[in-house]
């Protein structure tokens, strides 16, 4: 484009104008377009505006922004005032606010500076009227004792001297008592003022409170006022620390909050929450964390809360007698109880056998007797002890027309290392075979004398089927409870053995407990062997509620944690803590001797041990039972069962449902599961059918010992006996090719067979044995060659044969064995 077109140049000028842009396009195309621009005012404030008042409505208009007309003038305006007048407002209503805050402090101050002010006043009021009473009886003492100690008067004048003179002396010596009185004191200093009374009493002589001490219990009263906290003074404790504590335990020996305790072990980089248990060195760093003091104490002395009360004389009261039915199976014992009780307990038991130890108590008279029913089963010898154990009296059942049978023996035995009196009662006299004397007689080799033998122990002829003599034997038991005095104090804490214990599946473990000393009372804490629990429920003898047992009754305790062995003591103790740790501790140490028990002392009896168990056959089972009575009773019998070859082996035992968890180890183990009364559940019985365990149920002891007996018999190896048919007598030996030596013999007694076994003999002695390769008559291969003929043999890998040897030919023959 040249500068003589006659087009005007693109620029800006002031104000709008038109204005022409040419375009340039392809092919020398071009095109005129007309452009007009608008130039904005753009307004500047001058220096200073910012502070310069706003316009007001209708002001100047030239001073007004571009492009503003007057309704927006004031709308802007009008918001500036509402703004500023929001912000007068809102800076008024806190300023209330910060006056109203401080003058219910400076109320709260008040309140709480006249409430120490008016206790310190009371407390003020009450010494001083203290001190007056006391100051008055003192000078009422001090003038009884001059008018006692005074010499009559001689004069008016001197008497009026010597009157004066005690009289000024006697607040001198009161001076030091009351100094020395209000030294020790607190309450003169309760305040960093002195008031009358102080001034009067002479409380300034003594040591005052400094001022910094006074300022601190201000503040300390003025931030309780405000709600904040008081400082505590520390209390250094005693803690004792076991081997092993539990962090709330430790947190509430230390008296200390559980989350500090928890804080501080996390601080040591110990992760444990408060029911976990710590060790004793982390524990012992914890307390000195805390300020306190270590006493280490051993795990045994956790058991020293359960101590032995001596009980005095005075608070002894008499108790119902404990009576133990003892004797041999089916010689009438639980008969003869039904019919004190007049009860059918016999048509409850599997096999007309009892095989729980039950507990009762009968009326007698108004006299309460406590009866315990043993089994009298071999099986159950440990349950008769733990029987003997308990009772007072040991009523021995002997069967009129069966005599002193082996059971009888273990239950005199009993009884003698019981150290308790027996009463024999001479069961099924209504029988024809019935001989009582006899029983008297057997008993006499166990040096068991009845009175009718002269003796001392009463015998009483019972029938359980017609009722006669039962008077007759209650009144020997009430005779010989009488002569033992049988005393115990109820007032005390309960103590008690544990006859029977079960898993109910409603009720969970449930303890048979005897109480023989103290009462037994609902919500008690108490500890039994290795478990431990609080009693929840207590069941008697008719299955009724009750909230107490005392001594000689026997009750059914619910709330155990864990099923306890049958021969447990009961103990009652103060806290869950303590019962929990003595359960522990028990529970530690039987793990710990079943395993010393279990393990060899040396490597050499290791090894001779395992050397010998190469040879032993094992047949392991599992036994689930109703009670820990029965199981432990099965468990015992098993481990009489075997020989040097076959033993049995309980994998497990215990009480309770069989479940899945014993299906599993059955079957990783290959063992059976015995249930004793008790069945699989859904789960166990889908479990077992999978895998292919076997379950089998029992109700009676004996079934079970003779199938386990009879199982255990297979896996004996069977016994090989030899069966003498014959003898031959080498006459010749050929060789012959192909074969070896074959000999030429002749049968001189029985018959010779092909692959029997044969024993070469040379003088008498065995020089081979072995199996005969081939029995030839003349040429033939035949199968046997009777006496008096004669035949060719060959031995199998033998060829040391010479004329006069003599052949024994036998069979052998596998017989069966069974375990006695």
């Amino acid at each position: 484009m040249s500068e003589d077109d006659g087009k005007k140049t693109l620029g800006l000028r002031g104000g709008a104008r038109p204005g022409n842009v040419k375009q340039s396009f392809s092919h020398g195309r071009t095109k005129n377009v007309v452009v007009e621009t608008k130039r904005k005012r753009v307004v500047v404030p001058k220096p200073g505006a910012g502070n310069a008042p706003a316009p007001t409505v209708g002001g100047d208009p030239s001073r007004r922004p571009a492009g503003i007309s007057d309704n927006e003038m004031d709308r802007r305006l009008k918001a500036l005032q509402a703004a500023k007048a929001r912000e007068a407002e809102d800076a008024a209503k806190r300023e209330a606010a910060e006056k109203e805050r401080a003058e219910e402090r400076a109320r709260r101050r008040e309140e709480a500076e006249a409430k120490e002010r008016e206790e310190q006043e009371r407390a003020e009021r009450a010494k001083a009227r203290a001190e007056e009473d006391e100051r008055k009886k003192r000078e009422v003492e001090e003038a009884a004792k001059l008018a006692a100690a005074a010499p009559p008067p001689a004069e008016d004048a001197p008497r009026g001297k010597s009157a004066a003179a005690p009289a000024r002396k006697a607040p001198a010596r009161e001076e030091p008592q009351k100094a020395n009185r209000n030294k020790g004191r607190e309450d003169n200093r309760r305040s960093g003022k002195l008031t009358l009374n102080q001034a009067l009493s002479g409380g300034e002589g003594g040591r005052q409170r400094s001022m910094a001490a006074m300022k601190r219990k201000q503040d300390r009263a003025r931030a309780k006022a405000m709600g904040g906290t008081v400082e505590r003074e520390k209390v250094v404790r005693d803690v004792q620390l076991p081997e092993s504590i539990v962090v709330q335990e430790l947190a509430n020996r230390m008296a200390e909050r559980v989350a500090d305790v928890v804080k501080s072990l996390m601080t040591n980089g110990i992760m444990a929450t408060q029911n976990q248990a710590i060790d004793a060195d982390t524990a012992e760093l914890i307390i000195e964390e805390f300020g306190h003091k270590v006493v280490r104490v051993s795990d045994a002395d956790v058991e020293d809360v359960i101590t032995q009360i001596e009980d005095d004389e005075k608070d002894l009261e008499a108790r119902p007698p404990v009576i133990t039915v003892m004797g041999h199976v089916d010689h009438g014992k639980t008969s003869l109880l039904d019919a004190i009780r007049n009860a059918k307990v016999v048509s409850g038991e599997a096999g007309g056998i009892t095989q729980h130890i039950g507990a009762y108590q009968v009326d007698q008279d108004g006299t309460k007797l406590t009866f315990l029913d043993t089994p009298g089963h071999a099986a159950f010898t440990s349950m008769r002890a733990r029987g003997a154990q308990v009772t007072d009296i040991v009523v021995l059942v002997v069967a009129a027309d069966d005599a002193v049978m082996p059971q009888t023996i273990e239950a005199i035995n009993h009884a003698k290392a019981a150290q308790v009196p027996m009463i024999v009662a001479i069961n099924k006299i209504d029988r024809p075979a019935a001989d009582p004397n006899k029983v008297r007689t057997d008993l006499l080799q166990h040096e068991v004398i009845v009175e009718q033998m002269s003796g001392e122990v009463q015998d009483v002829e019972v029938s359980a089927i017609n009722g006669t003599g039962l008077e007759q034997l209650l009144e020997a038991i009430s005779l010989q409870s009488e002569l033992l005095e049988l005393k115990a104090n109820p007032n005390r804490s309960a103590m008690g053995a544990v006859i029977e214990a079960q898993l109910d599946v409603g009720r969970g473990p449930v303890a048979t407990v005897l109480v023989q000393n103290g009462t037994l009372k609902k919500g008690d804490i108490f500890v039994v062997g290795e478990q431990w629990g609080k009693v929840r429920a207590l069941i008697n003898d008719q299955g009724d509620r009750v909230d107490e047992a005392g001594p000689s009754v026997p009750v059914e305790v619910l709330g155990l944690n864990g099923t306890p062995e049958a021969g447990d003591v009961l103990n009652v103790v103060d806290t869950e803590a303590q019962a929990r740790e003595i359960a522990e501790y028990r529970e530690k140490a039987a793990k710990e001797k079943r395993a010393a028990a279990g393990a060899a002392t040396s490597l050499e009896q290791l090894m001779a041990k395992a050397k010998e168990d190469e040879n032993v056959t094992e047949m392991p089972i599992l036994v689930k039972a109703d009670v820990q009575g029965s199981s432990e009773a099965i468990v015992q019998a098993m481990e009489k069962i075997g020989n040097d070859e076959v033993r049995v082996r309980v994998l497990h035992s215990g009480v309770g449902a069989i479940t899945e968890t014993d299906i599993g180890l059955a079957e990783a183990s290959g063992a059976p599961v015995f249930g004793f009364n008790v069945r699989a559940n859904a789960s166990a019985r889908n479990t077992a059918n999978q895998k292919g365990v076997e379950i089998r149920y029992y109700s009676v002891i004996y079934d079970l010992v003779d199938d386990v007996k009879a199982a255990a018999s297979g896996l004996l190896s069977a016994e090989i006996r030899e069966n003498f048919i014959g003898y031959a007598e080498i006459k010749e030996v050929f060789k012959v090719t192909g074969v070896g030596k074959v000999a030429g013999c002749l049968v001189t007694e029985g018959v010779a067979r092909r692959s029997a076994g044969v024993r070469l003999l040379r003088d008498n002695v065995v020089i081979h044995e072995g199996t005969l390769k081939t029995l030839k008559r003349f040429k033939d291969e035949v199968a046997e060659v009777q006496s008096g003929q004669e035949c060719g043999m060959a031995f199998e890998n033998y060829d040391d044969i010479r004329p006069q040897d003599v052949i024994e030919i036998f069979e052998r023959e596998e017989v069966e064995r069974t375990l006695d």
